[in-house]
């Protein structure tokens, strides 16, 4: 039987290459509104971050993502936390 491909992302923070499903995508769409994105398919450019918190939290530390998007502090700051909040969501057992 073949083995099914598992499609690699890497991460912005960090720069490992991951699993796609191990992974959320930050997505900057046309109206210049940056957003994180559970489902990974919304339109726009797309970036992907690790499900590790200690690589999210040292990145907002050093303003990664706002090198990353050419944006400012206060435009990141909530999807930081939404980002943080889906890390914290998928630990939950179903």
């Amino acid at each position: 039987m073949k083995q099914k491909k598992i499609p690699m992302r890497k991460c912005i923070l960090s720069n490992e290459m991951k699993p796609k499903n191990d992974m959320i995508r930050v997505v900057k769409n046309k109206a210049d509104e940056i957003k994180a994105d559970a489902t990974g398919k919304a339109p726009g450019r797309g970036a992907y971050v690790s499900k590790d918190l200690d690589v999210v939290e040292t990145a907002q530390q050093q303003g990664k993502l706002e090198r990353y998007f050419g944006s400012d502090k206060e435009t990141l700051e909530p999807v930081y936390k939404e980002i943080i909040r889906l890390i914290y969501r998928e630990r939950i057992p179903k």
